[in-house]
C-alpha cells in the first residue's frame, strides 16, 4: 500500500550499516520513495546530517522535517500515522 500523501524522506546511511537497511526495507514494504545519502562517501552530507540531528549516528530518517535518529519503528509508524491523519482532515 502506497502513502496517500506526500512524504519527503531522506535516510542518512553508509554502506555496512544493518540498521539503515532495516529503514530502508521498511519504507520500501509501505511503498513509501526515499532519498538515500551514503555519509560515508560524503563528508559535507555528513555535517548536514550531524547538524539536524545532533548525533554521528546512522541511521538518521528525516520524515517532512521531523527527525528519527536511529532504528525505532515505532518512532516511524507514529510519524506516518500523523501524517495520514492530517491529511484526511485537509480532506474533509
Amino acid at each position: 500500500m502506497g502513502a496517500p500523501f506526500f512524504m519527503h524522506v531522506t535516510i542518512y546511511t553508509t554502506p555496512t550499516c544493518p540498521y539503515c537497511k532495516l529503514a530502508k526495507d521498511f519504507f520500501k514494504e509501505k511503498g513509501i520513495t526515499f532519498t538515500e545519502i551514503d555519509v560515508a562517501s560524503d563528508p559535507t552530507a555528513a555535517n548536514e546530517m550531524v547538524k539536524k540531528s545532533g548525533q554521528m549516528g546512522v541511521p538518521v530518517i528525516e520524515i517532512n522535517g521531523q527527525i528519527v535518529v536511529g532504528w525505532n519503528q515505532a518512532a516511524l509508524q507514529d510519524i506516518l500515522e500523523q501524517g495520514t491523519k492530517k491529511k484526511v482532515k485537509e480532506a474533509a
